[in-house]
């Protein structure tokens, strides 16, 4: 099984930091955790939107 990592330091250091909120703070809601990513990590919108759809498929299915 082949595991996809989203490219760029900053994409990787936001789909970790989603993991670890996730974890820490269960009641959070996948939007709360990707929007508090967004502006942690500055992401584009481009890099949002893909974080979103990373987090979702992978980490949340």
């Amino acid at each position: 099984m082949t595991t996809i990592l989203p490219e760029g330091e900053d994409l990787r250091k936001a789909t970790r930091w989603i993991t670890e909120e996730r974890a820490a703070y269960p009641q959070k809601t996948i939007k709360e955790l990707i929007e508090g990513a967004c502006l942690k990590f500055d992401l584009s919108p481009l890099d949002a939107e893909f974080v979103e759809r990373f987090v979702r498929e992978k980490l949340f299915t």
